[in-house]
């Protein structure tokens, strides 16, 4: 696929990369197709130099960057099998991934991810290379080596051996290992999932046949690599030929987007929820009085344009001044050109992608799973709110007697890696089991409901997804960053809550309360009040058994690092509730 689409479109650019300039607007480099065939065949070159065989384990321990695409462009070419680490893997994990996975080199971001890697027994054996993308403050040996080492020495293997990755390549089928992309891990150890070369070719193929983009669109690329999201999104590239300007830093999301200017950008719930929170903390007086007025009309106008339909005179001439004052200044801070986003990922809140459909911009859902290599369907061209789409050309959809969703076609896994028990728990007869519960339309779009896994059970014997109590929270209370609902086997639902660092500081900032710190900020009666307040709106988007009585505020994030999310940023339910289990009891008096 790589090489075709350089053949088809050499001189069209592939991607932007940022200068990373600490302050200040980036400058973007482009490089077209053909020049990053050049350094992806001379870091494959390199890697066939150090040794590296079909199908062995080259693991990327990075954020997202143009380098990591090369990186596994060049893995892909050379014959190997990429390992995906999250930069933010903690130390246990990150050893176990890589010890799991058999690699034998590793490409490390910095010193930092370096680290991680040495002093550990098994490693310091099984790694024969490691590679230092930015290599400042590190001592090289003949193991440790820079990026710019591993270029050179492919550019001097390429010249002894100029056939050495054409063959390579020639030696791949559809059915090699591309990549191992380990789960999150919110219940237990992550489960390395095996997916072949056919998986990443049928996603680009597929999407393609939808027609929804064009080779001369420019997508604004920050998704984790690590996820199978972000590779998914580097497969449909290679067929469709867009361009796409790629940057992880999420701090420089709102910045590159004015730089760029894309006209589709994929990303996480989260993400869209954050705007939204922005949009609507982010002014007070009169504007704040327009906005809501701006958005109120947007509401109303969604029933007629998700279906394409003109709108009525009065709310016809009000969505234009709306737009004029507010809707257009929302555009313009995502660049001014966009056409679409996809939210993938974890379920959005339909209350969040009405909310952007009324202003004018919008966001489809789309669905799948690592073990899926991310996209079984998306709702384009022909986007219908709350549904996931219809499946992709090529794949089916069937409903189990429990309502489980269950999936078959090219793009399922062909199992766990050296784990064929979790293999048979999931694959029948080549349909895997999803976990999720859902329904198909009349039209044949998908819908998620809940994950088969979380519901919980009140007292009263009402099931209760938490999926969608928290979803209602996030989108209905802005300061609310994370919310994980409880109530299994209890009288009613309640959730504990953590607040978000930026907008509670803004908060604080209006109220000359800048000295406190988050977690002193958090406890605040004022604070309390202001959520219980807003939380009357959350709960009148529930039904009456799911409505949150009670709620705790956190007096800190969940992290990686105190084990309350995943390195994607999940959320470890049981481990959460487990921890926090005398404040969830505390929630329930003793004679409920």
């Amino acid at each position: 696929m790589f090489r075709r689409r350089v053949e088809t479109t050499p001189d069209h650019d592939a991607f932007l990369d940022p200068d990373r300039a600490p302050e200040g607007p980036n400058t973007w480099q482009p490089y077209t197709w053909r020049q990053s065939q050049v350094i992806v065949d001379r870091l494959a070159a390199g890697l066939l130099s150090r040794g590296l065989r079909y199908e062995q384990r080259v693991a990327i321990a990075s954020s997202t960057r143009l380098e990591w695409i090369f990186v596994d462009l060049a893995i892909a070419c050379a014959a190997g099998a990429t390992t995906t680490i999250y930069p933010n893997t903690a130390r246990e994990e990150f050893d176990y991934i890589l010890t799991d996975s058999g690699s034998v080199v590793l490409f490390a971001e910095d010193k930092g991810q370096l680290e991680k890697a040495l002093g550990h027994d098994v490693l310091d054996s099984q790694l024969h290379t490691i590679v230092l993308i930015d290599a400042d403050g590190v001592e090289l040996n003949d193991r440790v080596i820079s990026y710019r080492q591993l270029l050179d020495a492919g550019e001097a293997h390429l010249a002894e051996h100029p056939t050495a990755v054409d063959d390579a390549i020639a030696s791949t089928s559809r059915d090699t290992l591309s990549t191992l992309i380990y789960t999150s891990g919110t219940t237990g150890t992550p489960k390395g999932v095996r997916l072949n070369h056919i998986s990443w070719v049928y996603e680009g193929i597929a999407t393609k046949h939808l027609d929804v983009i064009e080779h001369t669109d420019l997508q604004y690329l920050w998704l984790p690599l690590s996820h199978v999201f972000g590779k998914a999104l580097i497969a449909c590239q290679l067929e469709y030929g867009f361009t796409s300007a790629v940057d992880g830093r999420i701090d420089r999301i709102v910045d590159g987007l004015g730089e760029v200017r894309p006209t589709f950008m994929c990303g996480a719930p989260r993400i869209f929820e954050k705007v939204r929170g922005a949009v609507m903390t982010g002014s007070k007086g009169v504007k704040a009085r327009i906005a809501r007025w701006a958005f109120a009309v947007g509401r109303d106008a969604v029933p007629y344009l998700s279906k394409g339909q003109e709108l009525p005179g009065r709310l016809a001439l009000q969505h234009r001044l709306a737009d004029r004052l507010v809707y257009s200044k929302l555009k313009e801070k995502l660049g001014g050109r966009i056409k679409f986003m996809i939210s993938g990922s974890a379920k959005l809140s339909p209350q969040i992608q009405a909310w952007f459909f009324g202003a004018g911009i919008v966001i489809v859902e789309g669905y799948g799973s690592t073990e899926t290599s991310a996209i079984a369907c998306f709702d384009l061209p022909n986007p219908t709110l709350g549904t996931v789409g219809p499946p992709l050309p090529g794949i089916e959809f069937k409903i189990a007697d429990d309502g489980e969703v269950l999936i078959n076609g090219p793009i399922i896994t062909p199992g766990y890696h050296n784990l064929p028990e979790r293999t048979a728990e999931v694959l029948h007869d080549g349909w895997y089991a999803t976990g999720d519960i859902g329904h198909l339309t009349d039209e044949g779009k998908l819908v998620i409901t809940e994950r088969k896994k979380d519901l919980f059970k009140t007292s009263g014997g009402k099931y209760v997804a938490p999926q969608k109590v928290e979803a209602a929270i996030t989108a209905n209370i802005p300061y609310i960053s994370q919310a994980i609902a409880v109530g299994d086997g209890r009288k009613y639902c309640s959730a504990l809550v953590v607040l978000d660092p930026q907008l509670l500081a803004k908060w604080a900032q209006k109220r000359g309360l800048e000295g406190l710190s988050y977690a002193d900020l958090t406890q605040r009666s004022e604070i309390h009040a202001s959520v219980e307040k807003q939380m009357e709106k959350a709960n009148a988007k529930l039904e009456r058994w799911e409505t949150v009585k009670k709620f705790t505020i956190l007096d800190h994030e969940l992290t990686v690092e105190n084990e309350g999310v995943t390195a994607n940023m999940k959320i470890r339910r049981s481990i959460v509730t487990g921890k926090y289990q005398d404040l969830v009891d505390a929630m329930y008096p003793q004679e409920d």
